[in-house]
């Protein structure tokens, strides 16, 4: 998790970054297998969000912001980059914020606006979370 997910994270939020505690491989040297980490459920929610703030921001802004895909790729880049299984879970996350709202909002309304500011600050929370209790 580390420098990576506090640097994909400072675009969209503030949090100060911490490195992960390494984790333990219980199997055999020499054997390829995805890290499963007590944290994953955290960062699908995050990648969730993104993928909903993605939306409901470009929605409501006159111009684009790459920024919250970019720090998408950024935190898959960190944690999951040669562990299909987790990248795709953490994909699969932000294409389901992100089509769950293009599925409601067509065009920005109020809703939208308080939609997309509530999950900011839920990401903000998770983010600031994440790093404080599995950061070293």
């Amino acid at each position: 998790m580390g420098a990576a997910l506090v640097v994909c994270l400072a675009v969209v939020w503030p949090v100060y970054g911490q490195t992960p505690a390494p984790s333990v491989s219980t199997e055999a040297p020499g054997v390829s297998t995805e890290k499963s980490t007590p944290y994953d459920s955290r960062l699908a929610r995050l990648s969730e969000i993104l993928g909903a703030v993605q939306y409901l921001r470009n929605l409501c802004s006159k111009e684009a912001e790459p920024g919250w895909r970019e720090a998408m790729q950024a935190l898959i880049d960190a944690e999951a980059a040669n562990e299909p299984s987790r990248k795709a879970r953490l994909v699969s996350a932000y294409n389901r914020g992100y089509r769950s709202f293009a599925s409601v909002y067509t065009r920005c309304t109020a809703a939208a606006v308080r939609a997309e500011s509530r999950y900011r600050n839920e990401g903000a929370t998770l983010a600031t979370e994440i790093t404080a209790r599995y950061g070293n």
